[in-house]
């Protein structure tokens, strides 16, 4: 499902630039219509039910799964949807792909849980590995929310505003020991069809559901094709659904174009499919390094 023909695209605006960089996220409600939120969710439910038959459910019956796309094709749309693609291209350009994505099912839990350690950044060793204070960016992650998390303590993404500039967070010696929350921690309020857009640096956790409301998303973490992928998608091009996707959809999957030069280097801007479209639509902004061919 793609709606690349379908709509018109237009950059983030100057106003969110500057909230993004100072705070580290945006929050962008109703980027989902009702009936995009019920493909989502009905897809990733469906994934929940496999994975509960399978014996595939974490502690409290949730579900973590990674590769979202290549489990759950009918998610393919929100890899490029314009409402929330727009804060992708126009913050790292043209020349990226997903590397991580994952969807996420947390039922009520029952029990009070021990406070436990959950804050980190994304990135995995390149919170280590890079040496400049602050770190590069890197990547930038949408978060769909596929229920309704518009009050506190029903699973919440819970963030530290202007955190990203920061390498080091106080914490335990370990995840496993007990620990308050960071002074400032902000549980994100949204309804079904909101977006969270994040800077990988930003530090932030899931907090506990003890509501009856089970908290779903969809989770899709962009960077640079030059950036070694997490996902499983080696397999996809050999699918039924592949041909289904759009050539900037297939990009982003891990897709090298029609092999007449697109490479992970971008070395061969035309011969990329997301070059293509933003050329076409003119929105090459040329005052945005990651733009220029």
């Amino acid at each position: 499902m793609s709606l690349l023909a379908q709509q018109t695209w237009t950059p983030m605006t100057a106003e969110e630039r500057a909230r993004f960089d100072r705070d580290g996220f945006l929050v962008v409600p109703g980027v989902l219509t009702e009936d995009e939120v019920a493909i989502a969710r009905t897809a990733i439910l469906r994934s929940k039910e496999k994975a509960s038959r399978e014996g595939g459910l974490g502690a409290n019956g949730a579900l973590h799964q990674l590769s979202a796309v290549t489990n759950n094709p009918e998610l393919a749309f929100l890899l490029d949807h314009p409402k929330a693609f727009k804060y992708i291209w126009s913050m790292l350009g043209w020349n990226v792909h997903v590397y991580h994505s994952h969807v996420d099912v947390h039922p009520q839990i029952h029990e009070q849980q021990k406070d436990w350690w959950h804050w980190h950044q994304d990135g995995g060793r390149q919170n280590r590995e890079l040496e400049t204070d602050p770190r590069s960016r890197m990547s930038v992650k949408l978060a769909y929310w596929l229920s309704d998390v518009s009050e506190t303590g029903r699973g919440n993404f819970t963030v530290l505003p202007g955190s990203h500039l920061t390498n080091w967070l106080p914490g335990p010696p370990s995840r496993g020991v007990p620990w308050p929350q960071p002074e400032g921690a902000l549980q994100i309020t949204a309804n079904p069809g909101d977006l969270v857009v994040f800077d990988r640096r930003l530090w932030h956790a899931r907090s506990d559901n003890y509501s009856p409301i089970t908290r779903v998303g969809a989770f899709f973490g962009y960077t640079y094709r030059w950036v070694a992928g997490r996902d499983e998608v080696a397999d996809l091009p050999n699918t039924p659904e592949w041909a289904t996707f759009s050539p900037v959809q297939q990009q982003l999957l891990g897709g090298a174009g029609d092999g007449s030069g697109d490479h992970a280097w971008g070395h061969y801007p035309e011969t990329t499919p997301l070059y293509g479209e933003l050329k076409r639509q003119g929105l090459l902004d040329s005052s945005i390094p990651a733009l220029i061919p």
